[in-house]
């Protein structure tokens, strides 16, 4: 048995260059569906993450604006839900694309008007600061909350709390005074495709109001209790609300996990697409392997005469050959995985994104190599075997 792996080991030595090239062809289509697939898994993880960290709660309520209907979202609306059993958190929201200056430089954001609960539904990890209080709510303070992206945008720093910022309202600018910074989700995104990802400014919903001329809320967020069927749920409470207000069809429910998950389902159709056409590369590859397993079978002819003629079985010269192409798709697929594998971590530690990849994608692409070396390698292996010993011995191309 150790003859048999050290006499391919030996004649792949004969001829390196053309060895390693086979191998580097394997390398780089197994690694091509490995980086495919990982690239695949880091981006559900990354979005999963994103869309929890943006994520404004389990359910959203919002005005039908298709249904035509005078419905409205404000105060009576808030209390009604907030007094709802299965709610755990109701949180007003009010939305606005802005533009933002501070120190002479302006950008594009996305304000959002929150009240005191919202660290209960949204997720806002606080870096410096503080968050707001219910006396910002009750007074509409003109203070605001930014992401640490914003931050870093105007002032190159992180902790900028006590500055001040100008955002632009229906063509008026508002002064707030920065109390705190957080780190709020979309970050990722932001340093990614920043150009199309705003910056967050977080603002006491009453003070938005004001600056907006608005009453009414764009979105209520609801934190529903622990294992409430959120689709049933929001079937339900909008039925109740709709009741409530004698008018149908006024109201729709967002269950944000079911978006996450039909979004969880896209990329992973994308990721197999691409992988199966990766995949193509290591049936390329394998007839390389043909190739080159053919070539070899040639030059050895008179070898393999010698060895038939004292002796040596069809069983014998099959395996050998066998064990040859073997060799070769097996240190292709571990090599390329590694190069796969490598550059998917190399990516995410220059995006700090969280490492991850499909361990069945990997096995698959590997095992998929392996026997594509056993199959496109039989038909050399079985010709060499069925040489003749004499027109062997007589060969001389």
């Amino acid at each position: 048995m150790i003859d048999a792996i050290r006499y391919p080991l030996l004649n792949l030595s004969r001829k390196k260059f053309r060895t390693w090239m086979t191998i580097l062809s394997i390398s780089v289509a197994v690694a091509s569906v490995v980086l495919i697939s990982s690239v695949g898994a880091i981006g559900v993880q990354a979005v999963n993450s994103e869309i929890d960290s943006l994520g404004i709660g389990a359910l959203t309520v919002s005005v039908n604006r298709l249904s035509g209907t005078k419905a409205f979202l404000g105060e009576e609306q808030l209390d009604f839900l907030q007094n709802q059993s299965q709610i755990k958190e109701a949180v007003p929201i009010v939305t606005e694309k802005v533009k933002i200056e501070m120190r002479g430089l302006s950008a594009d954001g996305m304000a959002w008007g929150i009240d005191s609960g919202a660290k209960q539904v949204f997720s806002l990890d606080l870096l410096y600061g503080r968050l707001f209080r219910k006396e910002d709510i009750f007074s509409a303070t003109k203070v605001c909350v930014i992401d640490e992206t914003m931050a870093e945008t105007f002032y190159g720093r992180k902790n900028i709390v006590g500055k001040s910022m100008k955002v632009l309202f229906n063509g008026h600018y508002e002064a707030f005074d920065i109390i705190g910074v957080v780190s709020s989700g979309g970050n990722i995104l932001q340093s990614v495709i920043g150009e199309y990802v705003p910056s967050f400014v977080y603002i006491p919903y009453s003070s938005m109001q004001k600056a907006v001329g608005k009453e009414s809320f764009d979105q209520i967020a609801l934190k529903v209790t622990e294992g409430t069927d959120i689709d049933l749920f929001g079937e339900q409470i909008i039925r109740r609300l709709e009741e409530r207000e004698g008018v149908g069809n006024a109201f729709t429910a967002q269950n944000i996990a079911r978006q996450k998950e039909k979004l969880n389902h896209i990329l992973q159709v994308v990721s197999r697409i691409l992988s199966i056409i990766a995949g193509i590369s290591l049936v390329v590859a394998g007839l390389g392997i043909m190739t080159v397993m053919m070539v070899s079978v040639n030059e050895r002819t008179r070898e393999i005469g010698v060895k038939k003629s004292i002796g040596a079985t069809k069983y014998a010269i099959v395996l050998e050959f066998l064990m040859e192409s073997l060799a070769l798709s097996l240190f292709g697929s571990l090599i390329g995985t590694s190069i796969g594998l490598g550059i998917s971590w190399l990516g995410c530690f220059l995006l700090h994104a969280d490492f991850s990849f499909e361990r069945s994608s990997v096995l698959f692409a590997v095992c998929f190599s392996i026997a594509n070396g056993l199959i496109f390698g039989a038909y050399p292996s079985f010709k060499a075997a069925n040489l003749k010993p004499v027109d062997a011995l007589r060969y001389d191309g």
